[in-house]
C-alpha cells in the first residue's frame, strides 16, 4: 500500500509541476478583499503577470466576466494563439455569502468549482486573484495571476502587487509576465 501511495504522489506531483506551481505542505490561507463587491468587479481584465497554468499557452490573455440571469457569473477568457483566438466559456459562483471574495469557478459541467480568491482589488486598475488546492497537508499546487483593466501597468505597481502576494506566504518565484503587444486581433 505504501509503495502505491508513493507511486501516486511520485505521479501526481510530476504531472503538476508541469502544469501549475507545486509545494509540499497545505495550502497559505491569505484575506481576501473586504467588503468584495461583484458587481464592480464584472467586466474585462487583463492579465499582467501569473504562475504558470497549463490551461494557458498564448498571449494577450484576458477575461470578461459578467452576470447570467440564474445569478452565478458567466466567465469568458480568450487568448491568442498563432494568430487566433482561443476562448473557453465557463462559470463562477460565490461560494459563501459571508466571503464574497472567495469564489468557486468551473469551466465544465464534470468539473468541481476551483478556488478564485479575489484578495485585493480597487475595481478600477488591479486585481490580485490566487487559486490553491492541496491533498490533505501533503502537498499544493497554486495559481496567482496580476489583472488589470489595462493591458499595462506600472512597474511598481506591479512590485507592489507581488509583494502583497510574498506577504501572504505565497511563493512568486515562478511569476511570469503575459505578452499583452501586438494584440490587435483583440479587443
Amino acid at each position: 500500500m505504501k509503495a502505491l501511495l508513493v507511486l501516486f504522489l511520485t505521479l501526481v506531483s510530476v504531472s503538476v509541476t508541469r502544469s501549475q506551481t507545486f509545494h509540499w505542505g497545505s495550502c497559505p490561507d491569505p484575506p481576501v478583499q473586504k467588503d468584495f463587491n461583484l458587481q464592480k468587479y464584472l467586466g474585462r481584465w487583463y492579465e499582467i503577470e501569473k504562475l504558470p497554468a497549463s490551461f494557458e499557452k498564448g498571449i494577450c490573455i484576458q477575461a470578461n466576466y459578467s452576470l447570467r440571469a440564474d445569478g452565478k457569473v458567466k466567465v469568458l477568457n480568450e487568448e491568442l494563439i498563432d494568430g487566433k483566438i482561443n476562448s473557453i466559456e465557463g462559470s463562477a459562483v460565490v461560494k459563501d455569502a459571508n466571503e464574497p471574495a472567495k469564489l468557486g469557478v468551473s469551466f465544465f459541467f464534470f468539473q468541481p468549482y476551483s478556488p478564485y480568491w479575489v484578495l485585493s482589488t480597487d475595481y478600477d486598475n488591479i486585481a490580485l486573484v490566487y487559486s490553491c488546492s492541496g491533498v490533505k497537508s501533503l502537498f499544493h499546487f497554486d495559481l496567482a495571476w496580476i489583472l488589470a483593466r489595462s493591458r499595462t501597468l506600472p512597474a511598481e505597481t506591479i512590485a507592489a502587487a507581488k509583494a502583497h502576494f510574498t506577504s501572504h506566504n505565497i511563493d512568486i518565484s515562478k511569476m511570469t509576465a503575459t505578452v499583452q503587444e501586438g494584440c490587435t486581433n483583440k479587443s
